[in-house]
């Protein structure tokens, strides 16, 4: 599948949020496994699979020790990596927690963004915020996503108090 390709597959997904992005994985030939092997610095990998009966012949696992918000982020991360940088992948790349793997700073930075465009694609958000919904916490559970995804994917500074909770979702609109 080339890169036309797997950019339609994708399209194809983001009629409504949330992206559902284990289907993306499946249409592209990718398989996807939870996994709670792992410590909390692994998010998630991609690697060949022979024995993978899909397409692609390659495999995406996540940590299932994180939040659903971040195992979404590391499908879509990982979906990046095989739509973008297959070439690179090889036998498989695992990123840490702060999506880290041997690939390059740029291709990593590639994959971030490419996630983000997977789970909050713009023409869903301004749809949402076209019919009210305007406000991070909200457009974050819409998407189903973290507060913090939505934030940076909207360039809007949310800030938590020191116990973790949000605070001024609902007064920082963004209409």
């Amino acid at each position: 599948m080339n890169l036309a390709e797997c950019l339609r597959v994708i399209e194809k997904h983001q009629s409504q949020a949330p992206v559902k992005v284990v289907a993306i994985a499946r249409d592209l030939g990718l398989n996807v496994y939870r996994t709670d092997e792992w410590s909390d610095k692994i998010s998630g990998m991609i690697v060949r699979d022979p024995k993978s009966e899909r397409s692609a012949g390659y495999s995406i696992y996540v940590n299932g020790h994180h939040h659903e918000h971040r195992r979404r982020f590391t499908i879509a991360h990982e979906i990046a990596h095989y739509v973008l940088h297959r070439d690179f992948i090889g036998d498989g790349i695992q990123d840490d927690a702060l999506y880290r793997s041997g690939l390059s700073t740029r291709q990593e930075v590639q994959a971030n963004q490419m996630a983000a465009d997977i789970l909050m694609p713009w023409h869903l958000i301004n749809a949402a915020m076209d019919s009210g919904t305007a406000d991070v916490e909200s457009l974050a559970k819409l998407f189903n996503v973290s507060l913090s995804a939505m934030s940076i994917r909207l360039g809007v500074p949310y800030e938590t108090e020191d116990n973790g909770e949000a605070t001024g979702a609902k007064e920082r609109a963004l209409a």
